[in-house]
């Protein structure tokens, strides 16, 4: 039997509750939305009303489509038979601007509802509209008003080189100390594999970015975007362009332009600068995916008879077992199909690399050079660290007759030029302050920042021997300066050793001896 609602006492009524709060957040560290139906609730037993069900919502009030509201709607729509009492906390539960406020009324009251409130009373009068709307304008102006003072607060921390924002992978937020608020800060082990990710790249270990993603898969620490296991290119993208893993803050948006922040980065501003060089290069062909341990030198070994790059495969015999070959594949070529064992090509190659390790004595030596070389450099450093100074205050200089410039003009396409020029200018002299700041002052000592380069040069062959695969590209790279080539019939042909190596070579081979007791003047009669 339909309940006849008085629009007086509406005794007897059903009604329904709307809880709203403006923030997923909201529903695990408040009680909002439990406050708000215990209020609706008291409201409704005061009146007499009997609560059939509650419908609630997690989202901002400036907009009109939400699953809570879209459900008590349908709700009402079903029950229309029976009138309902919709009730709220307040006016701004329902929505925090005009125009969502007006539609949501009129879906309301078109669904069979009739909206109440503890802290409000609706009427269909034009005094008690107006009320409403100069409420809801009120809320709109709120809201609007909180979005600025918030964007305003967040901007000042930016200008003061404090991240405001959600933190990215690689750092947590964290309380140092009074009057900083919260600093962001390294978050293991996220943090030492983007810095290798990121480092890696710069330096030409990873040569695409497709690699930086795959590397970055491989950890089983490091979060993924798609099914667990794959991380999406934009993503790899965002990272590798963002200061903030250098240590300093942005927001082109906001006007805000690089400036030193209150963090430690996970790389130097030098390593990404040569990131984003890297980036806007010219591009590289994606790496290959069929570069495995099975044939590392897969792409590397070129054809001494054409001089393209060789293929591998497996090639199965009449008894049906397997066998490993490298191959030309170029037509015309008089090694075309002609397979070379793998044992043989490889063992040939394992073979120059042992001749690459030098004599004890001889890497005591290269050690002694390196030594002797770090503490000139040292030296020079610090007269360096004088210039950058100066350079410095020259650009300082430059960036303030720019600006002097921009408040005398009114062309907008000129302000933009001297603008873009600023920019420029700000990132010359971050970097030049990086530069200056840890200028003769190694991080390491000469042990801990050689160490894997000594160990390189030590022996070759033993990285790649014991290596991953990733591990045997890099030592590619930089034993030498291009591919090898290799002839079926004589083997790995004479290959363009890498810079280092031709030093001890050079060393090696140099036709030295003693100077004699008498001195180097001959003796006088």
């Amino acid at each position: 039997m339909k309940v006849h609602i008085d629009r007086e006492t509406r005794i007897g009524a059903k009604a329904v509750v709307y809880c709203r709060v403006s923030d997923p957040k909201q529903t695990t560290r408040g009680d909002g939305l439990n406050s708000q139906e215990t209020r609706c609730r008291e409201y409704a037993k005061y009146k007499g009303y009997e609560v059939v069900s509650v419908f609630k919502d997690d989202m901002s009030g400036k907009f009109s489509t939400r699953p809570g509201m879209k459900a008590m709607l349908s709700f009402l729509r079903q029950q229309r038979k029976d009138q309902h009492i919709v009730i709220i906390d307040d006016i701004t539960r329902l929505a925090r601007g005009l125009d969502a406020h007006l539609k949501l009324r009129t879906d309301i009251s078109g669904a069979g509802g009739l909206l109440e409130s503890p802290s409000i009373e609706f009427g269909e009068d034009s005094d008690s509209i107006l009320v409403e709307n100069l409420l809801a304008s009120v809320s709109q102006h709120q809201r609007q008003k909180n979005g600025e003072q918030t964007k305003n607060r967040m901007r000042a921390r930016l200008q003061n080189g404090y991240w405001p924002f959600q933190a990215p992978i690689g750092f947590r937020y964290e309380r140092l100390s009074a009057g900083h608020g919260k600093v962001l800060v390294r978050d293991e082990p996220n943090a030492s594999i983007l810095q290798e990710a990121l480092e890696g790249y710069a330096n030409g270990r990873f040569q695409t970015q497709v690699e930086v993603k795959r590397f970055l898969e491989r950890q089983p620490a490091f979060p993924k975007d798609l099914n667990g296991t794959e991380i999406r290119n934009q993503r790899i993208h965002d990272m590798m362009t963002r200061c903030l893993y250098a240590g300093y803050v942005e927001h082109a948006d906001w006007g805000i332009s690089v400036r030193k922040g209150q963090h430690e980065g996970l790389i130097s501003y030098e390593t990404f600068l040569k990131v984003q060089e890297r980036l806007t290069s010219t591009a590289k062909a994606p790496a290959r995916k069929d570069i495995s341990l099975d044939f590392p030198l897969r792409g590397f070994v070129q054809c001494d008879d054409c001089g393209e790059a060789m293929t591998a495969c497996w090639s199965k015999s009449k008894t049906g077992k397997k066998h490993p070959y490298y191959l030309c594949k170029t037509k015309g070529c008089e090694s075309y199909r002609k397979s070379i064992k793998r044992d043989q090509l490889e063992g040939d190659f394992e073979a120059l690399l042992q001749s690459l390790e030098p004599s004890m004595g001889l890497f005591k030596l290269a050690k002694t050079m390196f030594k002797d070389i770090w503490d000139v450099r040292l030296a020079q450093a610090a007269e360096a660290s004088k210039t950058l100074g100066k350079d410095i205050h020259k650009i300082e200089g430059q960036i303030e007759a720019l600006l002097d410039r921009i408040v005398e003009s009114g062309t907008g396409s000129v302000i933009a030029a001297y603008e873009k020029r600023i920019a420029k200018l700000e990132s010359e002299k971050v970097l030049l302050e990086e530069r200056m700041a840890y200028g003769g002052k190694p991080l390491n000592t000469l042990e801990e920042s050689f160490e894997l380069a000594l160990r390189f040069l030590s022996s070759p062959w033993n990285i790649w021997k014991n290596g991953r695969i990733e591990w045997q590209k890099t030592v590619l790279r930089l034993a030498f300066v291009e591919p090898i080539r290799y002839s079926r019939n004589q083997g790995v042909r004479t290959p363009n050793f890498s810079f280092p190596f031709k030093v001890l070579e050079g060393i090696s081979t140099a036709d030295c001896e003693m100077a004699r007791w008498g001195g180097f003047e001959p003796p006088t009669p």
